[in-house]
C-alpha cells in the first residue's frame, strides 16, 4: 500500500484477487490526480503475456461507450494494466433481492447487447458476460466489465450469455449450461428436465419477449449477432411492453419450487476492466421514463419459423456421449492410475469431476510425466465446431488435439496416442475455469491434452475436469 509504480501509480487498497489469482488494486494516477483500478501479476514477463496482449487489443478498440486501457507494463517481476474505476453494484446483487419488472430487464440486456456489438464490430469477443460482469453505476450508468479476450472466446458465445443475462433478469435465475455465476439460484426445470421458460417461473413476461429469450438459450437454433439482438431488444419500447402486459400470463409451472434467496444490501466496490480484456461503459438510466417514449406499439422481431428451421439445421448441435466413447490416456512416467472417474464429465452436472491425483512441487505433474489426456470417440467423423471444457479452478495448461485412431487402453496405446495426435490450434495457457477450443472438419478421434495442472495450495497442484461438450454440424 503507497508504493508508486513506473513513477505514476499509486497502489491504495487491495480489492481482492480475481480468479486467475491476480490482485485487484484500487489507485491513483498521480500525473493526472484520477482514481484507477490496477490488475497485477506476478510474475511478469512470459506468464502475463496473455494478460498484456489483452489490454493492447482492448486498447485499440475505438467507440464512444468503451472506456479506454490507460496504459499496460511489464517490469519482469511483475505486471499490471491499468483502467478505469468505478463504483456500483452489479446485476447479481439486484437480482439477489428479486427478478426486474421486464422494461427494465430489456434495458439492461439491451445496453449489454450493444456493448458486445460494439466489440464484436472489430472481431473482438468479450467472453465472461454474466450477472455478475454487468454493472450498475452509481449514476446510473450500465457497465459491461470484466472480459477475457482470448483466443478461446467467441461472440456466438457472448450472445448466448447474453440470452442467460436476460432470463436471469426476468427470473431471478441463472441457467446453467451457459456458464455464469454460481451464486444465482439455478434455472428451475419442468417434465423431462426442460428449462422452464420466463413465464412459467412468473407472471408478467409477454409472450414475445418469453420467446426470445427461449430462443437465445436453444442451443439447436443458431443465435442472431449481437447487432441483430440489440435491433430486436429496440423494439420492446415502453409502449409495446405496456400493451404486451396486457396479455394473458401464463402461471408459474405447476411443481416448480423457488429455492429461498439470502437478501444483501451491502454495496460492493467494482472495477472496470478487471481481468485483462475490454471494458465497455453504456451511458444509460435505470428508469423506464428514459427510455425512448413512443406511441407506436412495434412489434418485437421474430425470425419466421422457415428462417428458424434452416438456421437450426445449420447450426452446431451437441454430440451425445456415452461412458464407453471416452477414456484416460497416461504419458509415458504414468502409471495409469488415474482412469477412475471419467463417466463423471459426461453427467451434465458442475459438481461431479474426474480428478487427476495430487502431485507435489511441480505444476508439470510433479516433474514424473509430461502430462494426461481425455480421449473422446465421436463413434464416426463428424466436422467439430467446438470442444468445450470446464474445469474446477483456473491455472491448467489444456490444448485439444486430433488424431488417426485410439489405439486401444494399455500403456502402449496411450503412449501412441500421446506421440501422433496434433494439435489444432495450439495450448490455452493458464486457463480459467472453462476452456473453449475451436474444432475441426472429418475427424472421430479428439484429445485434451493436460500438460500443466493449476495449484490447489501448499505447494501441491491438481486438476478436476466436470464436464465436456462436443458440438458438431
Amino acid at each position: 500500500m503507497g508504493c508508486l509504480l513506473a513513477d505514476r501509480y499509486r497502489l491504495e487498497e487491495h480489492i481482492n484477487d480475481d480468479p486467475c489469482g491476480r490482485q485487484i488494486w484500487r489507485g491513483t494516477d498521480v500525473i493526472l490526480r484520477r482514481p484507477v483500478a490496477m490488475v497485477l501479476r506476478q510474475p511478469g514477463g512470459d506468464e502475463a503475456l496473455e494478460m498484456l496482449s489483452a489490454a493492447v487489443t482492448a486498447s485499440r478498440v475505438v467507440h464512444p461507450n468503451l472506456a479506454g486501457v490507460y496504459d499496460a507494463v511489464d517490469e519482469g517481476e511483475r505486471a499490471y494494466v491499468v483502467r478505469e474505476w468505478v463504483d456500483g453494484q452489479s446485476l447479481g446483487q439486484l437480482l439477489s433481492e428479486s427478478p426486474l419488472e421486464p422494461r427494465r430487464a430489456v434495458l439492461i440486456t439491451l445496453a449489454i447487447a450493444e456493448a458486445c456489438a460494439a466489440l464484436h464490430a472489430t472481431e473482438v469477443a468479450h467472453g465472461n458476460v454474466h450477472p455478475g460482469t454487468v454493472l450498475i453505476g452509481d449514476e446510473g450508468r450500465i457497465v459491461l466489465a470484466d472480459a477475457k479476450a482470448t483466443a478461446a472466446t467467441s461472440q456466438e458465445q457472448d450472445v448466448r450469455a447474453l440470452g442467460a443475462v436476460l432470463y436471469a433478469a426476468l427470473t431471478g435465475h441463472w441457467p446453467h449450461e451457459i456458464p455464469g455465476p454460481r451464486h444465482l439460484p439455478s434455472a428451475l426445470r419442468i417434465e423431462g428436465g426442460k428449462l422452464a421458460s420466463p413465464r412459467q417461473v412468473r407472471g408478467g413476461v409477454p409472450s414475445e419477449l418469453d420467446a426470445l429469450c427461449v430462443r437465445l438459450l436453444d442451443l439447436g437454433q443458431a443465435p442472431p449477432t449481437a447487432l441483430e439482438l440489440a435491433a430486436q431488444l429496440g423494439r420492446f419500447k415502453p409502449a409495446a411492453l405496456d400493451s404486451l402486459l396486457g396479455q394473458d400470463e401464463e402461471p408459474a409451472a405447476s411443481g416448480l419450487v423457488k429455492p429461498k434467496r439470502t437478501r444483501s444490501r451491502r454495496r460492493a466496490r467494482w472495477i472496470l476492466g478487471i481481468t485483462g480484456g475490454v471494458v465497455v461503459v453504456l451511458t444509460a438510466t435505470l428508469v423506464a421514463t428514459n427510455m425512448p417514449n413512443t406511441s407506436q406499439n412495434a412489434d418485437p422481431v421474430t425470425p419466421s419459423t422457415e428462417a428458424s428451421q434452416a438456421a437450426a439445421a445449420n447450426a452446431p448441435r451437441p454430440l451425445k456421449l456415452t461412458a464407453s466413447q471416452i477414456r484416460v490416456v497416461d504419458s509415458p512416467g504414468g502409471d495409469r492410475s488415474e482412469l477412475a472417474g471419467i463417466e463423471k464429465i459426461l453427467d451434465s452436472r458442475l459438481d461431479t469431476e474426474w480428478q487427476s491425483q495430487w502431485y507435489l512441487g511441480n505444476p508439470v505433474f510433479g516433474g514424473f510425466k509430461p502430462g494426461v489426456g481425455i480421449l473422446i470417440n465421436l463413434g464416426n467423423k463428424y466436422n467439430v465446431s467446438s470442444v468445450e471444457m470446464h474445469i474446477n479452478r483456473p491455472g491448467a495448461t489444456v490444448d485439444l488435439r486430433t488424431g488417426p485412431e485410439g489405439f486401444g487402453s494399455s500403456a502402449t496405446g496411450d503412449a501412441k496416442v500421446a506421440s501422433t495426435f496434433e494439435s489444432v490450434q495450439g495450448p490455452i495457457e493458464n486457463a480459467g475455469t472453462r476452456a473453449l477450443f475451436t474444432g475441426k472438419d472429418d475427424c472421430q478421434y479428439l484429445l485434451l491434452w493436460i500438460s500443466k495442472l493449476p495449484p490447489i495450495g501448499d505447494g501441491k497442484y491438481q486438476i478436476g475436469v466436470q464436464e465436456i461438450t462436443v458440438r458438431v454440424q
